[in-house]
């Protein structure tokens, strides 16, 4: 019962598990290159703890307040710093949300430990860890599975859009929110844009860039 109480030991012991706990989460990311790295992790795990165990403080020593209220604030406020790593890019496509779902999970994980809740904040912290690596395999293979992909294609100024639209039915494939893009050519040579493709049946995403490739006219084209 000792280490649920806010003692040294305490003390000492949940920061340690926050900065281990928050450094594993991280070091996923880190070496992915995200917006949120090792110390980012750290730092929401570390500070998430810190706030629950000052919390659990004034409860225990004062006799007063909530003993959760300061992490309730924590779970809501969080979303303001991983708002922050999601981008959207140039082909309005967005990237970051797991990387905000680790840094609000991260704080969950901080919480749990502020409280002396070691067990949740240890198997939970393990579980998201296995969720961020070993899942996404199985993430990425689903995802290039699916029947809807969006894509970048760069037509010769010679194909129009209609004979492309034609072209890419003709192969059962339907094709839809096309957008006008700005290439990286001479205006005048290339003309981009975005769209979004729907097989009739389950290819693979490399095969239907394939397919796309062997339409005549077509410059370049690539998966969003």
């Amino acid at each position: 019962m000792e280490l649920r109480e806010v003692t040294y030991l305490a003390v000492a012991l949940r920061i340690l598990c926050a900065v281990i706990l928050g450094g594993l989460l991280g070091m996923e990311r880190g070496i992915k290159n995200r917006p949120a790295g090792l110390r980012t992790y750290m730092l929401v795990c570390t500070g998430a703890c810190l706030i629950m165990l000052t919390n659990q403080y004034i409860f225990q020593f004062f006799g007063t307040g909530d003993p959760v209220r300061m992490g309730a604030q924590v779970v809501s406020g969080i979303g303001f710093l991983g708002g922050g790593t999601i981008i959207i890019t140039r082909h309005s496509r967005i990237k970051g949300l797991t990387t905000a779902a680790g840094l609000w999970s991260a704080a969950a994980v901080g919480l749990a430990l502020g409280i002396g809740f070691y067990e949740a904040a240890i198997v939970g912290g393990v579980a998201i860890f296995v969720i961020m690596t070993l899942l996404q395999k199985m993430d990425n293979k689903m995802h290039s599975m699916t029947k809807r992909m969006d894509v970048y294609v760069e037509l010769d100024k010679d194909v129009t859009l209609g004979d492309f639209l034609r072209l890419v039915r003709e192969k059962d494939l339907n094709i839809s929110n096309v957008q006008r893009e700005n290439s990286s050519a001479k205006e005048e040579v290339i003309r981009a844009y975005s769209a979004t493709l729907v097989s009739q049946r389950r290819y693979k995403h490399a095969e239907l860039l394939d397919q796309i490739v062997e339409i005549p006219g077509v410059v370049f084209v690539e998966e969003l």
